[in-house]
């Protein structure tokens, strides 16, 4: 019998050996065009090596591990080496001097962060968007069904900080829909917020539901109308000390392409 984690292995390498192939067939025809440019005089592009450092949000870490592999194995010999979090906390290690060359955050007010500091090179873009979902434990045994039942006595609720854009656009959602509630604990990124629902040590969470899509059958997801308030952009950037910048730019295009797109819609993120 097959089991799901083979499953979802064999799934997994034969997506990042699709977008592998379309991205190895892509580099083939540039690679034709500066040839083709190099005999008439024109300069072919820089070759796409060495390690590319990307900061990115935590709700990010299943499609970017994703499209890193893929990028790996369409440009033998680099690597893309990832740091995971919330984006405050990796904003505030960029404006810090920690090495990076992307950076790509989950809402547009911690990239500020970064750009306002003059450590960003040129505009950042966005890429996704992500909206908000309710987490609860499998089957939903406490019947949450909509935002007003997390604020129900004996009901134990976690939160992403406010500090961090799962936690701001969760307090957004909580103000359009005139809903207090007091949650048990604060977590420092999306995940940690789910994690506390996948060890049972919470009833529900407010997350992404992106983040409820990656657990699986470990939670169930709850939609509710207030999400559509507090939509996240996600904006990616060249880092102006970036150390290889021309890796970053080529896993910068990737994450922008018709295959990056792919990946993330397939994770539920939505198109810009």
């Amino acid at each position: 019998m097959t089991r799901p984690a083979d499953r979802h292995r064999r799934t997994l390498k034969a997506a990042v050996a699709s977008v592998a192939a379309l991205l190895a067939l892509s580099a083939c025809s540039s690679s034709g065009d500066d040839d083709a440019s190099a005999g008439s005089g024109g300069s072919a592009s820089p070759k796409v090596s060495g390690t590319v450092t990307v900061f990115a949000a935590a709700s990010l870490k299943e499609s970017f591990t994703k499209l890193g592999a893929a990028f790996e194995q369409a440009h033998p010999g680099t690597e893309v080496s990832f740091n995971f979090g919330g984006s405050d906390t990796l904003a505030a290690g960029i404006t810090g001097g920690a090495p990076a060359d992307v950076f790509a955050a989950a809402s547009a007010k911690t990239m500020a962060t970064v750009t306002d500091q003059g450590d960003a090179s040129g505009a950042p873009v966005v890429f996704t968007r992500n909206r908000l979902e309710i987490a609860t434990l499998p089957g939903n045994p406490e019947k949450i069904a909509s935002l007003e039942d997390l604020s129900r006595s004996g009901l134990k609720v976690v939160l992403c900080d406010r500090t961090v854009p799962c936690g701001a656009a969760a307090r957004k959602a909580l103000d359009a829909g005139g809903v207090k509630l007091t949650p048990v604990s604060y977590e420092e990124d999306v995940k940690g917020a789910l994690n506390k629902v996948v060890l049972k040590e919470a009833d529900a969470a407010v997350v992404y539901r992106t983040d409820v899509r990656a657990a699986g059958d470990k939670v169930e997801g709850v939609d509710f109308p207030e999400a559509a308030k507090a939509v996240n952009d996600y904006p990616i950037a060249l880092l102006k000390n970036a150390r290889n910048t021309t890796a970053a730019k080529a896993f910068i295009d990737l994450v922008r392409s018709a295959e990056g797109r792919k990946v993330l819609t397939e994770a539920g993120f939505l198109t810009p």
